[in-house]
């Protein structure tokens, strides 16, 4: 039923909604909408909960069923002031070790307007490495219990057998001083194997708390 005729049947002849069109329904628990013209949706694939945990690692679900990933970090909070970093797997998740070419920049500025900045990132860039690809900034997210990160990970074609697999994260954090950070980062997994598998991590210490929410893009 389209939504003009689903709103017309819910109206008296006097333009008033009749008592059946409001109800309490919640979408709380909604998963998944319809796609609308000229966009797509996000399917809820994964949730993952840290509770003073080394890592976050989804090893499943990644598959070809989606042309792409979103991943949702949501109060982040480490135990130690330091990086978050990812790697991928070609093998399920046997090895966090795939080679990979990245480009970072970011910007920070304090709470007291004293401090501020922006640039490129070259400290943390990886230039056809296997190792962690940090997606905060080299001035450390900070680990006041009022601190924490947010932000969101795209990965595309993970399945593709043809090309690299690229992939661009946006991050929101504390830092020093009280200042907020915001790092954007992108690369790509230089490889043609299918990425099958992603961890998540920070340089040093555990993930005290926070969640990572998988999503295929339909």
């Amino acid at each position: 039923m389209s939504i003009a005729l689903s709103i017309g049947n819910n109206l008296t002849t006097g333009g008033v909604f009749t008592s059946s069109a409001v109800n309490n329904t919640s979408v709380t628990n909604v998963t998944d909408f319809a796609s609308v013209p000229g966009g797509g949706a996000l399917k809820l694939l994964s949730t993952q909960t840290a509770s003073a945990s080394a890592s976050i690692s989804f090893t499943s679900d990644i598959d070809s069923t989606y042309d792409s990933y979103v991943f949702k970090f949501i109060e982040i909070h480490g135990s130690t002031d330091t990086q978050f970093s990812l790697n991928f797997s070609t093998d399920g998740g046997s090895n966090y070790n795939v080679v990979k070419t990245t480009s970072k920049f970011g910007a920070y500025h304090a709470e007291a307007d004293n401090n501020a900045g922006i640039g490129y990132d070259g400290n943390d860039d990886i230039a056809q490495g296997t190792g962690f690809v940090s997606i905060t900034t080299n001035g450390f997210q900070t680990t006041d219990n009022d601190h924490c990160m947010n932000g969101t990970m795209l990965l595309f074609n993970p399945s593709s057998t043809t090309f690299v697999k690229h992939f661009i994260t946006t991050t929101s954090f504390n830092l020093y001083e009280n200042a907020e950070g915001n790092a954007f980062n992108a690369g790509y997994a230089n490889t043609t194997s299918a990425i099958n598998a992603i961890q998540f991590k920070f340089d040093s210490g555990n993930i005290d708390s926070g969640i990572i929410k998988m999503y295929g893009v339909v």
